[in-house]
């Protein structure tokens, strides 16, 4: 096998900076007690102001008097790992979210699919950028030591244990990422590297530091098997973000909201499915607002659905300030991409009928669009019925001659009294079962004005002339 480590070294703060309209704002995490606040972490605009991770936050307000705060929530920081496990699922069916801060992917098996090492690093580092978060990379024939790599260098790469283990024995051993505090020990009792530690008699090692250093150098040069928990994609999307202030307008919600979307969308690519049914909860203080979002068929295109979620959102009302935004999709579907030919004449700037469908829908409500079907009703005004979604047609309608393409709500007299039968009669009867009990002689008629008209009249009669459509 070979390992890439993603080590990830400021998740949290990402995690804050990606969701913000101006992320070049001096920014802080903060934690600690009420009355010893310090900095968790800090953005590069409040770093070049001389704030840094451990100050209080007392020295950090009088370098920076506009330092935007964020509280540091270690169950958010989690979220996002698990958030970014599913994203790297795509490319690896082995990825393990172990070990805080960074992920595991096993790309031995991705060669043949992906292509070899440099065109899966570049294809990762682009899409994590896309994503919004800083990232190292490294790979080693061992997971530990691709991590410990990882810290050492960006793009440190080796595929061959020999070269793997020569690499090891140069690490400093403060920075081997041993258990506990083993590594700042062992650097004062004089040893520098891992060449020296592994020199020293294991037995006496383990008297002082345990049996869980020797395993971790066992597993870091690749003499016992390494067992990592292993992600699993969930069945659902959940999503949350809070603003950090009341909004009261559409137009504050759709940065947040292209975020989720495209959130939703990695995920759906990660599945290699699709999502038809989905719900927007704007959050307000003591309630919530649910805009549900549905489709006729799967999608999973990021432009179309962000598309399709902002019309439904400008049609709500906002009654209260809104604090949150969070998406749940629940229905998820296989997601089955159109046929396309080979040699597309589809214009540039065309739209394809499915996309179109749902933008009408988004627009002009769901009720507005559907399709027209035959019913098996002989009666006009009941031989059709509207169908709504991708539902297949009837096919067990029976046979008709033709009819005109556009029927009228109810039939009139036709005030024309110069009339030449076309073709006819044909007979009708129908309706005695419901009550309304139809008997008549269907003609296509030419008018006076060279007009084609389907006009009825009782059985057996010509005159009387009822129109009930006409043809194009």
């Amino acid at each position: 096998m070979l390992w890439a480590c993603l080590w990830l070294p400021q998740l949290a703060l990402d995690a804050v900076l990606r969701r913000l309209p101006d992320p070049e704002i001096p920014l802080a995490l903060i934690s600690g007690p009420a009355q010893l606040r310090n900095l968790h972490a800090v953005n590069g605009q409040a770093a070049q102001a001389g704030l840094r991770a451990g100050m209080r936050l007392t020295a950090a307000h009088a370098l920076q008097p506009d330092l935007a705060m964020v509280e540091y929530e270690p169950q958010a920081e989690a979220h996002w790992q698990r958030f970014l496990a599913a994203w790297a699922y795509r490319h690896s069916s082995l990825v393990s979210a172990q070990w805080s801060g960074c992920l595991l992917v096993e790309v031995r098996a991705s060669f043949q699919l992906l292509g070899p090492w440099p065109r899966i690093e570049q294809r990762l580092r682009e899409e994590l950028t896309a994503l919004g978060f800083s990232h190292r990379i490294a790979m080693a024939p061992t997971p530990r030591a691709a991590r410990v790599f990882a810290g050492l260098r960006d793009g440190l790469a080796t595929q061959q244990v020999p070269a793997m283990r020569d690499l090891l024995d140069k690490v400093p051993i403060r920075r081997a990422v041993l258990p506990g505090d083993a590594g700042e020990r062992l650097h004062r009792m004089g040893v520098r590297d891992l060449r020296g530690l592994r020199g020293l008699p294991r037995d006496a090692l383990r008297r002082r530091f345990g049996g869980e250093l020797l395993d971790h150098l066992d597993a870091l040069y690749g003499d016992r098997e390494d067992h990592l928990s292993y992600y699993a994609p969930p069945d659902y999307f959940d999503a949350r973000v809070e603003l950090g202030h009341e909004v009261e307008s559409h137009l504050a919600l759709l940065f947040p909201l292209r975020r989720l979307i495209g959130d939703l969308c990695t995920y759906l690519s990660i599945r290699d499915g699709g999502v038809q049914r989905f719900v927007l909860r704007l959050e307000h203080e003591g309630g919530h607002t649910d805009v549900d979002v549905g489709l006729l068929a799967a999608e999973r295109e990021p432009a179309l659905l962000f598309e399709l979620t902002r019309n439904r959102l400008e049609r709500v009302s906002i009654a209260k300030p809104v604090v949150a935004l969070r998406l749940l999709a629940r229905e998820l579907p296989p997601f089955v991409p159109a046929s396309r030919d080979l040699f597309d004449q589809r214009p540039q700037q065309g739209m394809p009928w499915p996309q179109l469908r749902e933008r009408l829908r988004a627009r002009l409500g769901d009720k507005a669009v559907y399709q027209v079907t035959p019913a098996t009703d002989p009666r006009p005004e009941r031989a059709w019925r509207r169908l709504q979604g991708d539902a297949p047609p009837m096919q067990d309608a029976p046979a008709r001659p033709p009819r005109p393409a556009w029927l009228l709500p109810h039939p009139v007299p036709l005030r024309d009294t110069r009339v030449r039968i076309l073709s006819g009669p044909e007979r009708l009867e129908s309706g005695w079962w419901d009550g309304e009990d139809a008997r008549r002689d269907y003609y296509v008629l030419e008018t006076s004005q060279g007009q084609h008209a389907w006009a009825f009249a009782p059985p057996g009669e010509q005159g009387g002339w009822m129109l009930h459509g006409w043809f194009a």
